[in-house]
């Protein structure tokens, strides 16, 4: 039985005076504060974090699924390393154009960068290797720790010097494959995000220091994003502010019509010609036996920044709401206060609950029991509310009653119910359908 005393959760309670001065320095995110405050992770120095394990288990389970999706349209799954040589964002010649870098040198004073992103390195990977036409198309990906030099992190895991990344990069023969390829990728972008159950849009953004020939961000709607978003309110046209002269849409030519939003990006993919394969002779022979440079796409999805974006966008100020798919636990059960008339009756319902629950499918491993009996039922109740657990069942007088009675508070439909147990499996079971027809997934 998975046992809430035994998690480690620190709490801790942000005075509202720094909460107050955090938002007129513009640093203040709902996400950051419930994170920080119920224990999800903690700051270790200014854009650096110590993720805990209900924000592990959270970022496992978004993880485990990305690479679900990845695999699925025949992504192949690498590392590379974190410490890059700077000789190849010489040859690339982005060393100049890019002013976030973390940059060191070993004992023997050979320079490095701690990676960004890997473009380069995918990129001489690749060369190295005898590329005949018929290797291609091909998808590498990974996803691991990345690092940025933020001038002023902020925002918590929205704006941080290190963060988990998803990058992709893909290699094709020519600009119409490159292309074909691109779009499988933006469309299994767009499933991932639609099976996380917020709104989020694609918009055409710049290339800036990446380069290349078009690029695609995704974006979820949030107050504090930077990033200013305009619809075009004629042709519907969504598109980062960064793109748009004079106020004209660049799709249908009309002036002024357009409303705007701020969003987060939480992804950016773009389409990246010959721009870091020419330099590093990343070469394929095609059926003549002409050797040519291979065509780029580079995909990325902020990992940890999902974490945190979608937590801004679903949550209050006080309450803590997370995607189904990625709630560190489905279901919190809540059993009596120890020594209380029902305490000794419902021990045998407890672990029959708990049983029952783990054979559903989607919820084995999803269930956890809140054991912290000295404390009052509401008073566990109002924390597993903040939360953000699911599904919270209450084992409280009623289960007295025959046949015993479950109290169900379902928090994202907003339903509370009393079942007896064989009504409960059959909700739960149903709710799950209705969630992935809901998401059309």
């Amino acid at each position: 039985m998975q046992r809430l005393s035994k998690i480690f959760q620190p709490y801790h309670v942000i005075p509202k005076e720094i909460q107050t001065q955090q938002k007129q320095q513009n640093l203040y995110s709902k996400s950051a504060k419930l994170m920080l405050e119920l224990g999800i992770m903690r700051q270790s120095s200014p854009g650096c974090f110590n993720l805990l394990p209900l924000g592990v288990r959270a970022l496992e389970k978004l993880v485990k699924f990305i690479d679900g999706e990845m695999q699925s349209i025949g992504g192949q799954k690498v590392e590379f390393p974190t410490l890059i040589n700077q000789k190849l964002w010489l040859t690339s010649g982005r060393i100049k154009e890019v002013t976030e870098l973390f940059q060191l040198k070993d004992r023997h004073g050979h320079s490095y960068i701690l990676g960004p992103t890997h473009e380069e390195i995918a990129s001489e990977l690749v060369s190295q290797c005898q590329n005949s036409y018929k290797n291609f198309p091909l998808l590498l990906y990974q996803i691991t720790q990345k690092f940025r030099d933020e001038i002023r992190p902020k925002l918590g895991l929205i704006r941080s010097k290190q963060f988990t990344m998803k990058d992709m990069y893909s290699f094709d023969i020519d600009q119409d494959s490159a292309i074909q390829a691109y779009e499988t990728v933006s469309e299994s972008y767009s499933k991932i995000f639609r099976s996380l159950g917020i709104k989020f849009h694609r918009t055409r953004a710049d290339n800036g220091t990446m380069g290349g020939l078009f690029s695609h961000e995704y974006h979820y709607e949030a107050d504090i994003g930077e990033d200013i978003l305009l619809k075009c309110n004629k042709c519907s046209d969504i598109m980062n502010s960064e793109l748009v002269k004079d106020q004209i849409c660049p799709k249908c030519g009309e002036l002024g019509n357009m409303s705007k939003t701020k969003g987060i990006e939480v992804g950016h993919t773009f389409l990246l010609g010959d721009k870091y394969t020419k330099p590093f002779s990343c070469n394929f022979t095609n059926k003549e036996g002409k050797v040519t440079n291979l065509q780029m796409g580079c995909y990325g999805l902020g990992i940890t920044r999902i974490l945190a974006a979608a937590i801004e966008s679903l949550s209050t100020d006080e309450e803590m709401r997370w995607p189904r798919l990625i709630a560190p636990y489905s279901v919190l059960i809540i059993p009596p206060k120890a020594d209380s008339h029902e305490d000794s009756a419902s021990k045998n319902n407890l672990e029959l609950l708990y049983s029952s629950l783990n054979q559903i499918i989607h919820l084995e491993g999803e269930v956890l029991v809140d054991d912290r009996s000295s404390m009052t039922i509401g008073r566990r109740h109002m924390q597993a509310k903040r939360c953000g657990y699911p599904f919270i069942l209450v084992i409280g007088k009623k289960i007295l009653e025959n046949p015993p009675l479950y109290e169900l508070h379902d928090i994202g439909n907003g339903v509370q119910r009393d079942f007896i147990l064989e009504d409960l499996i059959a909700y739960m079971n149903k709710s799950e359908k209705v969630q992935k027809v809901k998401l059309k997934i």
